[in-house]
């Protein structure tokens, strides 16, 4: 809007401009005919029998009156002037907005439209980079839905053939039944989170997210965090580094909302961690604001990739091993989350860390 402003600003100031040095022109060259009038009528002899002569001595007798009238004539016709060009301007903007959405090659504008030309060609570009990205995370999403639907198959499958087998299967040893049951159940699981993923696609389209603020302790969340992931961690041999700076860090926030973008960064350290490593979690108070950071100890992520992990639909793992990754909403609906909480998330890898920072301010 302040763009908005400023550009109709500069190009009113520049068009009066235009007006103003065209009166004074105006004004200078009737001012220099008068004088040069005069100066031929004192040259020649008049013996007031001439057609003009009438003319000629009443503009002698009224001389302010003859020139304010030209004055007038003149600004009438420089406004009409300038009006007719500036509905001209006003018509080539128009004609350049229907082409906003057409193709990519950029609005060529009148010179003295240079600033309405450079913001409609930044315009146009937005529009063309949002609807390139809108077409491309579809495409992800309908992808997604594709290798969703048929992963659904194998699990189901398994658990169908375990299940007919301990049916069929009277006589069976106690210790397979539990192994086929293990299996069974594993697969259930697998079933369940695949499940989970396409009703995280349903929301993320059908909802929108609104907060429920409240004030919390953000070392009490990070630690209850830490808790729950300690099974996740143990199973793949991680230790978990929790540091906070102060140790008491208060936050207005929706709690349940932010939860979900830490439950997030820390999953995706743990599921892309080298076995054995340590996951870190560091919160430090900056100034009005509170900075934490999420850093794991694995594969670098290419920076082609890194730019793009905060998209719609956009997973690191495009082969979608079974175990690692989902539906690529994750660290999209967390950088909404961060947004609407006036913070900001970013992240950054290099020679096999993988540091994901969050920024929000502290409570007053």
């Amino acid at each position: 809007m302040e763009q908005h402003k400023h550009i109709k600003a500069v190009i009113l100031q520049r068009f009066f401009h235009k007006m103003l040095r065209a009166g004074l022109v105006c004004m200078a060259l009737l001012v220099a005919c008068l004088l040069v009038g005069k100066s031929l009528m004192r040259a020649y002899t008049w013996y007031g029998t001439e057609g003009v002569y009438p003319l000629l001595h009443w503009i002698s007798e009224n001389q302010g009156i003859f020139v304010a009238l030209l004055f007038l004539a003149c600004l009438l016709g420089i406004g009409l002037f300038y009006w007719m060009k500036l509905l001209n301007y006003f018509q080539e903007v128009i004609d350049a907005m229907e082409g906003l959405a057409g193709e990519e090659t950029l609005i060529r504008l009148h010179p003295q439209l240079r600033e309405v030309e450079q913001h409609m060609n930044e315009v146009k570009l937005q529009i063309h980079r949002n609807e390139r990205l809108a077409k491309e995370a579809e495409q992800r999403k309908n992808d997604l839905v594709v290798y969703l639907a048929h992963d659904l198959k194998t699990p189901l499958t398994s658990v169908i053939g375990y299940l007919t087998l301990l049916k069929e299967e009277q006589m069976i040893s106690p210790k397979l039944r539990e192994k086929y049951l293990s299996i069974s159940l594993g697969k259930a699981e697998r079933l369940e989170e695949l499940i989970n993923e396409f009703f995280e696609i349903t929301r993320f389209n059908l909802t929108h997210l609104e907060l429920e603020m409240s004030e919390i302790s953000l070392d009490r969340m990070l630690e209850q965090l830490v808790y729950e992931f300690h099974p996740m961690l143990k199973e793949k041999g991680l230790r978990c580094e929790l540091g906070l700076e102060p140790e008491h860090i208060k936050l207005s926030c929706d709690p349940e909302k932010l939860q979900r973008v830490f439950d997030n960064l820390l999953r995706n350290a743990v599921l892309y961690s080298s076995e054995g490593s340590a996951v870190g979690i560091h919160a430090k108070a900056v100034g009005e604001k509170v900075r934490i950071q999420v850093e794991n100890i694995g594969v670098t992520i290419p920076p082609g990739k890194l730019a793009r992990v905060f998209e719609q639909f956009y997973r690191l793992d495009s082969a979608r091993q079974s175990r690692t990754g989902g539906a690529g909403l994750g660290l999209a609906i967390a950088k909404e989350i961060v947004k609407l909480h006036q913070g900001r998330i970013w992240a950054e890898s290099r020679e096999g860390k993988t540091v994901f920072t969050v920024e929000l301010p502290v409570s007053s």
